[in-house]
């Protein structure tokens, strides 16, 4: 993939792998503009980075993301780089609180919402001479944590979802790339992520972002990096011994 001169937009990108990535590729000399649903978080990370391009926007919510397409097709008809970061992680106990109230956000923003964006935005994408898809998965799409099931499987979903598209894209201008983090030292989940991830085989923000682009540039269509290099070989096998960390 090209590191300059590109017009991208990343989702969730306020805060987190998002930021991260958002800051790497500003740096690069690219035009960059980040969503999310907090114009708050949106300010701070335009404060960090003056050079982001903001707007305020829920993928979940059809209104919400058609006017954030309208927006793109009028202000930044030059874009060519989708890249689908905006997840949110829940814990679910079926033994005693599935917490379904959040069931349907939660499948929402992490798979139905990306697919939606991609569909609205390929017009734009096709127009371009060179366009990438970046769908942001999960070390944990191969192998899950099985105290957020709903998570793991959404990411799961992704991937799968990500192997088709590239398989139909194939013929056109436009390349699809799965970015599969590690656990990243991020707010995901809001305090309450995983047990068994934390403080477990985590990376930075700015390490995982450095070595992102590096895989990138390097002209990778899949950019695994740390723990999900062995996730994505060993898949299910690694499914006891992570579920087992105290």
């Amino acid at each position: 993939m090209k590191l300059i001169d590109n017009t991208i937009l990343i989702t969730g990108g306020a805060t987190g792998i998002g930021l991260a990535l958002a800051k790497r590729f500003s740096s690069e000399g690219n035009k960059v503009i980040i969503c999310g649903r907090s114009e708050t978080a949106l300010r701070q990370a335009k404060d960090s980075v003056p050079a982001l391009v903001t707007h305020v926007c829920d993928v979940a919510d059809a209104v919400s993301r058609c006017a954030l397409v309208q927006w793109l097709k009028t202000h930044h008809p030059t874009l060519n780089v989708l890249i689908n970061n905006a997840g949110i992680q829940a814990h679910r106990d079926f033994t005693t609180d599935p917490a379904t109230d959040s069931l349907d956000q939660e499948v929402a923003i992490n798979f139905t919402a990306p697919i939606h964006l991609i569909a609205d935005l390929l017009p734009t994408l096709r127009l371009q001479a060179q366009a990438y898809v970046i769908n942001v998965s999960s070390g944990l799409a191969f192998s899950p944590m099985a105290d957020v099931p709903v998570y793991c499987a959404t990411k799961a979903a992704i991937h799968s979802f990500t192997l088709s598209l590239r398989h139909q894209l194939k013929t056109t201008g436009i390349r699809v790339i799965e970015i599969a983090p590690p656990i990243v030292d991020t707010g995901l989940g809001g305090g309450a992520r995983s047990e068994g991830t934390v403080n477990h085989m985590m990376v930075t923000p700015d390490d995982f972002a450095k070595e992102t682009l590096e895989q990138l540039a390097d002209g990778k269509d899949e950019v695994l990096i740390g723990v999900s290099t062995k996730t994505r070989e060993l898949g299910e096998a690694m499914f006891e011994r992570m579920n087992s960390l105290g």
